[in-house]
């Protein structure tokens, strides 16, 4: 079933490690909402009418909006779209936009599912990160939310960092489980260009990641979520049985979306297309009636690139026959071929037509698909 991401490009302050669309002023967000909803109607037929079964509001930070404005955005969407009854509606907050009163109204604008942006339960870390909430705030919004009804929650966290030991990682992951929430989505710091984190570090201001820790932090988190009863879906992603992000996995499934707003990504299954990322040009160009967004058409090299890297990534992994089905008994040799050297170096697993990566695949898990795209290309 098709889904429709919306961003919000707006953030009280710009977190060190983030290299997203987003602007840390709100002085043109009435414009940039009113341009958002345009879109929505020029999109209309994008999905072929099919039925929305997963609405996400990402960004930037789209808890900064108001209820109300979340529920215009609701409004137009459904006069332009049919959403099935049981529909995933999720929203991306950071904890101290959370107050009851506006829990309260995004439960009453539709929203049934929060991707709380948590990243770490030390204030030392937070600080670091410059994340804008306390811990305090973190826990407090993840009760609130689940006091008036929202019992479909994701919680972020980050490991690798820089000020974040093992002990610290191990009291992050098991104040997480205690929370009783349905998900967890768990990232290793990453170093992307023209960051502050970036800079810092070029700068020597701050040490470079370490892997080791890295890898270990992986490997504690593994255990303690298995211990919890989470199932680990996707590399980064985990879940209590029932609570898969159903947008995330439709991403990884290869259904087709739709993207709304400046830098967001559409596909169909046979292209791809990007807004431009800049809050000023979206607007323009919305206002003029013209679709902000270019457009590449998939070779098939393309497809069976992506078609390797997401279902690697997952727990359902990669289905040798409906590859061959897809691209042909050529590119299904080849897969075959590459797998089977990543077996025996213990990075692959095999179970009837599904390769999955085993859990020491997991920590390589792009360089293996890497791999696969390289004999491709040749």
């Amino acid at each position: 079933m098709p889904g429709l991401y919306l961003h919000i490009p707006f953030c009280k302050q710009a977190c060190h490690y983030c290299d997203f669309h987003f602007s840390t002023t709100l002085k043109n967000k009435d414009e940039l909402l009113t341009a958002l909803k345009l879109e929505i109607g020029l999109r209309r037929s994008y999905l072929e009418n099919k039925a929305l079964d997963t609405i996400y509001f990402g960004g930037g930070t789209p808890s900064l909006l108001e209820g109300i404005e979340i529920r215009e955005i609701m409004a137009e969407i459904r006069d332009n779209f049919e959403i099935t009854r049981s529909a995933e509606i999720t929203l991306e907050a950071n904890p101290d936009d959370l107050t009851n009163e506006k829990l309260m109204a995004l439960h009453q604008a539709g929203i049934n599912r929060l991707s709380i942006g948590i990243q770490s339960f030390s204030e030392e870390d937070l600080k670091f990160m410059n994340r804008a909430h306390s811990v305090e705030q973190a826990l407090q919004c993840v009760k609130d939310a689940q006091r008036i009804g929202i019992n479909n929650i994701s919680i972020d966290l980050i490991y690798g960092v820089q000020t974040l030991d093992d002990d610290q990682w191990k009291k992050n992951l098991d104040i997480a489980f205690s929370l009783g929430v349905q998900h967890l989505s768990c990232y290793s710091l990453t170093i992307e260009p023209r960051t502050a984190l970036a800079k810092m570090i070029k700068e020597k201001k701050v040490a470079e990641l370490e892997d080791e820790k890295s890898v270990r932090q992986f490997e504690m988190l593994m255990d303690k979520a298995a211990d919890a009863g989470f199932e680990h879906y996707e590399i980064s992603n985990f879940a209590k049985p029932g609570f898969y992000s159903r947008h995330n996995t439709s991403y990884w499934k290869a259904e087709p979306y739709l993207g709304i707003g400046p830098s967001a990504h559409s596909y169909d299954r046979t292209s791809r297309q990007w807004n431009v990322s800049n809050n000023h040009e979206y607007i323009r160009k919305l206002m003029v009636g013209a679709i902000p967004a270019e457009k590449e058409v998939l070779s098939d090299e393309n497809k069976f690139n992506e078609f390797i890297l997401t279902n690697l990534r997952t727990s359902w992994g990669v289905d040798a026959e409906k590859l061959k089905n897809e691209f042909g008994a050529e590119a299904s040799m080849t897969f075959l071929a590459i797998a089977n050297f990543q077996i025996q170096d213990g990075l692959m697993e095999k179970s009837g037509n599904i390769f999955r990566l085993t859990r020491k695949g997991k920590f390589y898990a792009d360089r293996i698909a890497a791999d696969f795209f390289s004999e491709m290309e040749d």
